[in-house]
């Protein structure tokens, strides 16, 4: 079992600057390579505090001078707001920086806030993403390409900064469609899912969507599909701590979906109101939903998951709304000391003897 922390950069009020936010983006992966964690997943969002990473692979590129051994991940770059040639010259570069540890994280995006900003109709966003998984790998590993689509062309070119990875760095599809879910299982890449901020029985029911894509496109789950499960978790023997980060879980949803659904207010035009819904799930919903509680507590939830889901990689959201830096940087550093090793122990002696002895 993988772990990785998932970085969002949230910005909750103006008590929080710009510099601070990033900072702290950049003491959670050091953090993180410190703990033992495989991965830092870097988000992509634009022009309000809903997160601050306007480009995951500059922090990659960044992120690749200051660690040695973590995987550094884009979760996810939202293709239909790029120029595709571009696109590919960061893609290798970035691999090129970090000595072959890039993760691509891609998606299609879901905000039309962006979209609008960015001169592209959302309505279009599906269709440039499959154009853009066409040139990936042309462009990634031919030395001469050239694609003509309804909505990206490009003419013979070549990529001067090569990938280190060979043929190109692990591509991961985030998606809750099953279009995009099955052309990732049908092409070999790594899917990326979620739960949000539900429980076993979500978890059940999109373990069952899973089964289904994979078994639609020719595949078993379990055999032939990495996948990754991002995930709210916290071990703490403090309820004022645990209630603490619930809270910028919840505000995280709260903005996710006003932005979705177009219903975000703000006063100023970029920071954007905290406003419950009739979604909202409880403190008492979360902490029952959620790996939250005493270390053995979240162990046991974190194996009861893991035993629904069977993930091969699971994230867990480091960086949400204004949750305290020092206390954070304490709980990653908690998860590589004690929990990671007690789960990965657990499963060790879980799995059946084939499994311990191809492992």
């Amino acid at each position: 079992m993988e772990f990785g922390v998932f970085i969002l950069a949230q910005q909750r009020g103006y008590h929080q600057t710009s510099q601070q936010v990033i900072q702290n983006s950049i003491e959670q992966t050091v953090a993180a390579e410190q703990a033992g964690f495989q991965t830092a997943w870097y988000a992509e969002h634009h022009f309000n505090n809903y997160s601050l990473s306007p480009s995951p692979l500059m922090m990659v590129a960044h992120m690749a001078g200051k660690t040695n051994r973590i995987r550094l991940g884009t979760a996810v770059c939202i293709l239909p707001l790029y120029q595709p040639a571009r696109f590919l010259a960061e893609v290798g570069f970035a691999d090129t920086v970090s000595n072959g540890r890039l993760d691509l994280g891609v998606g299609s995006g879901y905000q039309e806030f962006e979209f609008e900003r960015f001169g592209v109709k959302i309505a279009e966003s599906a269709a440039i993403y499959n154009e853009f998984l066409d040139i990936l790998p042309k462009g990634l590993t031919q030395k001469i390409f050239q694609y003509q689509g309804q909505h990206l062309q490009i003419p013979p070119s070549s990529i001067a900064v090569r990938c280190v990875q060979n043929p190109m760095p692990p591509v991961w599809i985030t998606s809750g469609n099953p279009v995009p879910l099955g052309r990732g299982v049908r092409e070999n890449h790594n899917l990326f899912v979620t739960a949000l901020l539900n429980g076993n029985e979500a978890i059940r029911g999109l373990r069952e969507r899973l089964d289904k894509v994979a078994a639609d496109n020719g595949k078993d789950l379990d055999r032939d599909v990495r996948f990754g499960f991002l995930r709210c978790a916290y071990a703490s023997d403090s309820n004022a701590e645990i209630d603490a980060y619930l809270d910028c879980a919840r505000f995280q949803r709260r903005i996710s979906e006003s932005l979705k659904y177009r219903r975000a207010q703000s006063d100023d035009g970029y920071m954007v109101k905290e406003v419950p819904s009739a979604t909202d799930p409880t403190m008492e919903q979360l902490r029952a939903n959620l790996p939250v509680g005493s270390v053995n507590q979240v162990i046991d939830k974190m194996l009861e998951e893991i035993s629904i889901l069977r993930p091969k990689h699971i994230a867990l959201q480091t960086q949400l709304g204004d949750f305290d830096q020092k206390t954070m940087l304490k709980q990653i550093a908690l998860w590589g000391e004690k929990i990671i090793p007690a789960i990965r122990k657990e499963l060790g002696r879980n799995a059946p003897a084939a499994e311990r002895l191809a492992a």
